[in-house]
């Protein structure tokens, strides 16, 4: 039998820490109506927390995809693994909110950013030639796969044991994951010897920039900032962040909750998403390897904000039909917008392209993190959440217009950025 290339060894590697950073980073989402239990503070408070989680997890990952280029994932994410388990820990003697907002905010938003989708993207690009869209659409839906794991066992832990023991148990599982990244994980298929998967033979390895990180992530950003492309892909995926992590990620159990549904079955809805999210998001992966990646984004946008405007009307005490077909129709679009993202990104500006990539999903964090503050404080004021999940809907459809705007209008705003590949999508 033919010997299964190194290439799905570190994809597995990847799958299991972006799996982990996925369910480490949604944990607060089964926290908020226990630390109000106990501590008395309010939704907006801890959305705060939830909010710089989500601006950390975003703005980390252009100048993680940079410090990886310079020295290796390996050593990023075990770093990661360590800021996660650090963060989730020390909560355990959490007596105050600003100690929350360090902790869940700061600590586990650094360490879940450096493992974000970014790393994806890292991976593919550096291990794949053939089946780069398929492996995107994999790694993913491993974020997807750690909310489904997680969610559940956090959410009963949090009601029976208590919050406590769910922090402890994030903290540990993120060092088990250390030795594996240390063992298993390498940056180059030159490190073992051998070569991308698909790549010719004898394809080298490309030496990584000698500037700074933190100097390159930002002049990638000056450059991709001077092109029309960018700031369709950022504002149509910080709407993508701003309908999932912000608003669904964070709030749905809590406004389950609010129509008598027990926080231990909304839990278990938010985590079957994810169980169709896998399927959605890998076949998303398959069609972008096929189609017209700004095509894909546009459908998937507008069937999400669809989707999003009927919800309101689905809350109930206990779980019915209706409610279940919004769980598997929602589920299906989840994150299927990321792998024609990371196609779009790669293809315009080329060996940047996974950098622009942490750019663009900084601001898909920036839109989550302003759509939890948001929801919360709408929940706070008005008693329900249901303005936020229209204007959530709403919004959608915009992004459906600007991912179909990145076609033939899509020229440089400025000359030709320095150092920056241009390819047939810019010319277009």
């Amino acid at each position: 039998m033919r010997r299964l290339h190194r290439a799905w060894l570190v994809a597995a590697v990847a799958f299991v820490a972006i799996l982990g950073a996925a369910g480490f980073r949604a944990t607060p989402g089964v926290l908020i109506e226990p630390l109000q239990r106990e501590f008395g503070w309010s939704t907006a408070t801890i959305s705060l927390a939830v909010s710089i989680n989500l601006v950390l997890y975003g703005l980390t990952a252009p100048f993680a995809a940079a410090l990886m280029d310079r020295f290796g994932m390996r050593r990023v994410v075990s770093v990661a693994l360590l800021l996660v388990a650090a963060g989730s820990g020390g909560t355990l003697a959490m007596t105050a909110s600003w100690q929350l907002l360090l902790f869940w905010g700061v600590l586990v938003g650094l360490g879940t950013g450096s493992m974000a989708l970014v790393f994806a993207a890292t991976v593919t690009d550096r291990w794949f030639v053939r089946h780069r869209g398929l492996v995107t659409g994999l790694l993913t839906a491993a974020g997807a796969t750690g909310q489904l794991i997680f969610l559940p066992v956090l959410a009963h832990l949090a009601e029976g044991p208590g919050w406590r023991v769910a922090s402890l148990t994030v903290a540990g599982c993120a060092l088990v994951v250390v030795p594996l990244v240390w063992w298993l994980l390498r940056d180059h298929p030159a490190d073992v010897g051998t070569t991308a998967l698909g790549a010719e033979p004898g394809a080298g390895r490309t030496e990584p920039p000698a500037v700074n990180a933190a100097v390159r992530a930002l002049s990638v950003l000056r450059s991709a900032a001077r092109t029309r492309p960018f700031w369709f892909l950022a504002g149509g995926f910080a709407i993508c962040g701003a309908s999932t992590n912000g608003l669904v990620s964070t709030h749905f159990i809590p406004a389950a909750h609010d129509h008598g549904m027990p926080q231990a079955s909304a839990a278990g809805l938010l985590a079957l998403v994810g169980i169709f999210d896998v399927v959605g998001t890998v076949a998303s992966g398959w069609l972008s390897d096929r189609m017209d990646s700004r095509i894909l984004l546009g459908v998937y946008y507008a069937l999400r904000g669809l989707s999003l405007m009927v919800l309101p009307g689905l809350f109930a005490a206990t779980t019915e039909p209706s409610m279940l077909v919004f769980i598997i129709f929602y589920g299906l679009d989840w994150v299927a917008t990321v792998p024609p993202t990371v196609a779009l990104c790669r293809k315009i500006y080329g060996a940047d392209g996974g950098v622009v990539f942490g750019w663009v999903f900084g601001s898909h964090q920036i839109g989550a993190a302003i759509a939890a503050v948001l929801a919360g404080l709408t929940r706070d004021q008005l008693g329900t959440y249901d303005l936020a999940w229209y204007a959530a809907g709403a919004l959608c459809l915009v992004a459906a217009v600007l991912s179909l705007a990145i076609g033939r209008g899509s020229r440089p705003l400025t000359g030709t950025p320095s150092g920056m590949l241009v390819s047939d999508e810019r010319r277009a």
